[in-house]
């Protein structure tokens, strides 16, 4: 046996719109109807007494009492008052209560039904009786002749003619109730119709259990999920996307326009075309965004989906890195098994003391380097890193030159500073400076690496043609680059991890007129005070440029003041590495 489907919500609003439509209706009916009734012989009361005190007061009447033959006269004129919009009855007669007059001939001269005492006493008394006529509402009044009584006058309105009445009024109140009842039910399906097409004929426990597994699927979603409406305000955020954008608790309601995100990402959050996939970044994140419109005959909103990508490119960078040190390793490999067969070749000539000068200058000199870096640079990963750039760097014809006043010692890294952050920030500087270098007079990277006052210092510069003024305040931003689409994301990670340890980056111009990029990161977890910024005085003498003036790159990324740094000059015994 099939259970038959509950009533959806908006055929039970409609039932219950319905039947309370007509529970007020005929309510109203039922009020009227008594009000009406009791209106009716209230005015039907004020009617017969009119009557009869006017009947009682004329001239006409007490003239007509003096007579010999009072019905004569009384009984034309007590039928002119009664018709169809006035009294039923006028009974003129004597004080003992014989009639005069009659609406039923036959009855004059009768004795009337009713109470007469207190108009025998001079007063006025409206009672309902049912007299010959039926029950009436009636009123019976002296009729003086000077100082005395000479006749009774009693009017009345029969309760059949006030019912009648009543039920003609009745009869256009059901008329009227009708047409109400329809018109209400016409709304009320009206209503109900746009009701089902929103709710797609869902009842109230599939709406609720709609509802409930809405909730859930918002909070347990990892990713980050936004929808905006028609004016681009938040209607809905879940747990994930607060976290990624770091958005209050009360932002549903407020614009995108005035949540704080960098212009680019507000950008793509406020396009009316689709976005797929778009990276942006955020002040600690990389972010993987994709926004599609809903339309439904309209633009009603955008639904934004948002995906930490930090991790991702963090882990993309070091297998780039990776990649880098296998190909130096690859091309050592070569080098290597090209000088192995030179040392062969002059043993196999006899010229044994030539190959063995050749291989043991060989081995010194790169055991030298290793020497070298690892004294200088006592933290295994930033060694490690400069090993293999120097390698890299090598490989494309760029010397990778460690100061001779650089000197980071184990342990001194807090925890606050992470090996990843670190590789992000010196490696990407590397690349980035050996990319410029390359090709250039002298070919050249200079590294300076340092620990003074609470911080790290890391500062690289190159000799490539360094970065033109107009491009300053954009060379942190994502897709910025001169070497074509697809590149500019390394120096956008290099801001977004030294924001993320509280550092500052600095931009200027170095002493063989490349650029000059340098870092300080706190040590102890504290963000860096406010420092003057150093001077720079290039060869041409024009002062180093800054990435930012204010400090807010165009992406929304708090940065420190930017400025050129330089090494002190006469700078000495320089180890290339």
């Amino acid at each position: 046996m099939r259970i038959p489907r509950p009533r959806s919500l908006a055929g039970q609003l409609f039932a219950m719109q319905a039947v309370l439509v007509a529970v007020v209706v005929a309510g109203c009916a039922v009020f009227v109807h008594v009000t009406d009734r009791a209106e009716a012989e209230t005015t039907a009361r004020r009617q017969v007494t009119a009557t009869a005190t006017a009947v009682a007061r004329s001239p006409s009447v007490v003239a007509a009492v003096r007579s010999e033959n009072p019905t004569a006269t009384l009984q034309p004129y007590a039928d002119a008052l009664t018709g169809e919009g006035g009294v039923t009855f006028v009974v003129i007669m004597a004080p003992n209560g014989k009639r005069w007059t009659h609406p039923e001939p036959d009855r004059i001269g009768k004795t009337y039904l009713g109470h007469i005492d207190a108009a025998q006493r001079g007063e006025t008394l409206t009672e309902t009786y049912e007299g010959t006529l039926g029950p009436s509402v009636r009123t019976v009044t002296p009729v003086w002749d000077r100082d005395r009584i000479v006749a009774l006058v009693s009017a009345g309105i029969t309760i059949d003619r006030i019912s009648e009445q009543v039920r003609r009024q009745v009869t256009a109140l059901l008329g009227f109730a009708g047409a109400a009842l329809a018109l209400g039910g016409l709304g009320t399906y009206v209503i109900n119709a746009r009701l089902r097409r929103h709710t797609h004929g869902m009842n109230a426990a599939e709406l609720s259990r709609m509802h409930d597994y809405h909730q859930a699927a918002l909070h347990a979603v990892r990713e980050g999920l936004l929808m905006l409406d028609g004016q681009r305000r938040i209607a809905l955020v879940n747990d994930g996307a607060r976290e990624l954008l770091g958005l209050p608790d009360d932002v549903v309601g407020t614009p995108v326009a005035e949540l704080g995100l960098p212009p680019s990402l507000t950008g793509a959050l406020l396009a009316a075309e689709p976005r797929e996939d778009e990276l942006h970044l955020t002040a600690d994140r990389v972010l993987v965004v994709s926004t599609r419109p809903v339309v439904g005959g309209e633009r009603r909103g955008t639904v934004v989906t948002l995906r930490d990508h930090t991790e991702l490119q963090a882990l993309s960078g070091e297998l780039d890195s990776e990649r880098g040190f296998t190909q130096a390793l690859r091309a050592q490999a070569h080098e290597a098994a090209n000088r192995l067969h030179t040392v062969v070749s002059l043993i196999e000539l006899g010229r044994v003391e030539e190959a063995v000068g050749f291989a043991t200058a060989e081995l010194e000199l790169a055991q030298a380097l290793t020497d070298r870096v690892v004294d200088a640079v006592g933290e295994p990963v930033l060694a490690a890193l400069l090993l293999g750039k120097s390698a890299q760097a090598s490989e494309r014809g760029v010397e990778l030159v460690l100061t001779e006043e650089s000197r980071i010692d184990d342990g001194v890294l807090t925890p606050g500073l992470s090996p990843r952050d670190l590789v992000t920030i010196l490696g990407n500087l590397i690349d980035n400076a050996v990319e410029a270098a390359q090709g250039s007079a002298g070919s050249r990277v200079t590294v300076t690496l340092s620990t003074a006052d609470g911080e790290l210092l890391l500062r690289v510069s190159d000799t490539g043609p360094g970065i033109p003024p107009a491009d300053a305040e954009s060379v942190f931003r994502r897709g910025w680059s001169t070497h074509g689409p697809g590149r500019g994301t390394g120096l956008a990670l290099v801001r977004q991890a030294t924001h993320r340890v509280r550092g500052e980056v600095r931009l200027g111009r170095g002493p063989e007129d490349g650029a000059e990029f340098t870092v300080r990161l706190p040590l102890r977890g504290a963000p860096l005070k406010d420092r003057p910024m150093e001077e720079t005085t290039p060869k041409d003498g024009a002062p180093g440029e800054a990435a930012s003036e204010d400090g807010t790159p165009e992406d929304g990324t708090p940065e420190g003041p930017a400025a050129g740094h330089r090494p002190a000059a006469g700078t000495s015994s320089e180890v290339v590495v």
